[in-house]
């Protein structure tokens, strides 16, 4: 007796029960999101450091397709953009001539006009003719038309100068874009994995040619797989959205092994029986598509069999 009760301890513990299909509520096979990462470049694999199986992290760096083409193009389109940026005009440098010239006019004006002032003190007194006075008006005249002049002559030289430098610019930008355009492609170059998942099928080797959307591997997160199952619809009053299941999977010595799983769709149209799914009642020709969520503790593969009792 106590036998008996040892060996149904152990059979609990290890969450497997006995087979009775007369509970089963639903039957299918379990599946995942599985995501194909292809090659983003054209190029030989020059390193390509995937195995099926493998777990990988989402931006590791698998692998490296050669861009040597791709490094020199980006460098002779530096050397082109180099050598349009020489050709763009100091703007600054150039228009320093005409502010030292006005700054020296200016000088000179304030020169004038204080001399203005005494003579104009002077001719007050009697001390001075008016002529002098006059020279000295004639002057500043002068200046003052000089200074405008070289206003002028500056503001045309800032013009033409703002027009080569637009110019020499709008040669420089499409430049500029291609080196982007390359640098791109370059960083893409590199294999990087998108997702946290496990590796389920490799398409590729090192040192094969790979090119733009060729497959490379495929990956998929298996730590929570979904087990697409279908209820009939005698059934489907007794399972709903969000609800806690038990998913079971065949275990060895004639058992199953049981999982807590959560029911995350239903589908609302039914459909005729899959080919795989064999229910016990043969008399329904019509079943509901669901999807029960299941975290995964390794052993549950993609494919494989399960069924589901509601609680």
């Amino acid at each position: 007796m106590k036998s008996l009760i040892i060996i149904l301890s152990l059979t609990i513990g290890l969450s497997a029960c006995n087979r009775d299909e007369d509970r089963a509520d639903a039957y299918g096979n379990f599946e995942a999101v599985e995501t194909i990462v292809s090659a983003e470049a054209t190029g030989t694999l020059q390193s390509f450091a995937v195995e099926e199986g493998q777990t990988l992290k989402a931006g590791q760096s698998v692998g490296q397709i050669d861009a040597k083409q791709l490094e020199l193009r980006k460098a002779q389109l530096a050397a082109s953009r180099q050598a349009v940026a020489s050709k763009t005009p100091n703007v600054d440098a150039q228009l320093s001539y005409y502010a030292q010239q006005i700054a020296v006019q200016e000088q000179q004006l304030k020169t004038l006009q204080r001399e203005r002032t005494r003579a104009e003190n002077l001719i007050a007194a009697g001390a001075a003719p008016t002529k002098q006075l006059d020279d000295i008006n004639s002057q500043i005249d002068v200046i003052d038309r000089q200074i405008a002049l070289i206003r002028q002559q500056r503001a045309a030289q800032a013009s033409a100068l703002g027009t080569q430098r637009r110019g020499t610019q709008a040669e420089e930008a499409p430049l500029q874009a291609q080196i982007q355009h390359v640098e791109d492609q370059i960083q893409k170059s590199a294999v990087v994995n998108p997702i946290n998942g496990t590796v389920t099928i490799k398409f590729a080797e090192e040192g094969e040619v790979a090119s733009f959307g060729k497959p490379l591997y495929k990956i998929a997160d298996l730590s929570n797989i979904t087990l697409r199952a279908y209820v009939s619809g005698d059934r489907l009053v007794n399972v709903k959205t969000g609800q806690q299941v038990k998913v079971l999977v065949d275990a060895p010595n004639d058992t199953y092994k049981e999982y807590p799983g959560t029911v995350t769709w239903i589908s609302s149209k039914a459909e005729f029986t899959p080919k795989v799914i064999q229910t016990k009642d043969e008399r329904v020709n019509l079943v509901y598509a669901m999807k029960v969520q299941v975290k995964n503790d390794g052993s549950l593969k993609i494919g494989m069999p399960g069924e589901v009792r509601f609680k």
